[in-house]
């Protein structure tokens, strides 16, 4: 008998069993009937099972597994996407208008500065992350995003992420 058949054979004696069992899973037909679907796809041009009451229970455990991980991905992207989504009562071309002004003021940066500030705000490096990568010691770190942040407070005002203890001004260090 070939795969064709038994993929027949079991689509016809136990393939609204198995829609049933996606339903369980899934809450809702049609995606119980594509999470089959992709079952299926996966169990049959891995191996080619003999017995259909043993590719059933086989099926079934794919289709477990493909609802598990699927469920384990939404609930990661739904962990990740606050993180992504603009602030509420902003709208997209606000948002856009702040990445173009962004944008605009690193311009403004020497090479160093802007390394410095982009792998520590945007990459999210520790000071001595950015050093390391960037071959200098933390306190020539220190100093680029200060001044960094002396150049882009005209431009873009004063920003909440650049720490003042993170990035000690000359003022600062004089006081000490």
């Amino acid at each position: 008998m070939s795969w064709e058949d038994e993929l027949g054979r079991l689509m016809t004696e136990r393939g609204p069993a198995l829609v049933g069992y996606g339903y369980l899973l899934t809450g809702d037909v049609s995606a119980a009937e594509d999470l089959v679907q992709d079952a299926l796809v996966r169990a049959f041009t891995r191996r080619r099972p003999h017995d259909v009451v043993s590719v059933e229970a086989w099926v079934r455990r794919i289709l477990l597994n493909l609802y598990l991980d699927a469920y384990r991905r939404r609930r990661r992207y739904d962990q990740v996407v606050p993180l992504l989504v603009p602030e509420e009562g902003r709208d997209a071309q606000d948002a856009a208008a702040d990445r173009a002004d962004v944008a605009a003021a690193l311009r403004h940066l020497s090479p160093r500065e802007r390394a410095c500030v982009v792998l520590r705000f945007y990459d999210d490096l520790t000071i001595a992350e950015v050093a390391a990568r960037l071959g200098l010691s933390t306190g020539a770190v220190k100093r680029y995003l200060s001044d960094a942040r002396h150049r882009l407070e005209p431009v873009l005002g004063p920003q909440p992420g650049f720490a003042t203890e993170d990035v000690p001004t000359i003022s600062t260090e004089v006081q000490r």
